[in-house]
């Protein structure tokens, strides 16, 4: 279950690694880029799909 970040959707407010850090953090563009693994973060990944405002996350 990989996680994706639309980076053209992305709005860099790091609500993503907020929730799940494990996973998301923002780069020095302030985009979203998935770091580790969503698979054994599964809940926190979801979350933060969920919770993303621009719906700039997806999980596969």
């Amino acid at each position: 279950m990989p996680a994706k970040v639309d980076e053209n959707l992305c709005t860099g407010c790091g609500l993503c690694e907020e929730i799940c850090p494990e996973v998301f953090k923002l780069d020095e563009n302030g985009i979203s880029r998935v770091v580790g693994d969503c698979e054994a973060n599964i809940d926190c990944c979801q979350e933060a799909a969920e919770s993303c405002p621009a719906g700039a996350i997806t999980i596969e």
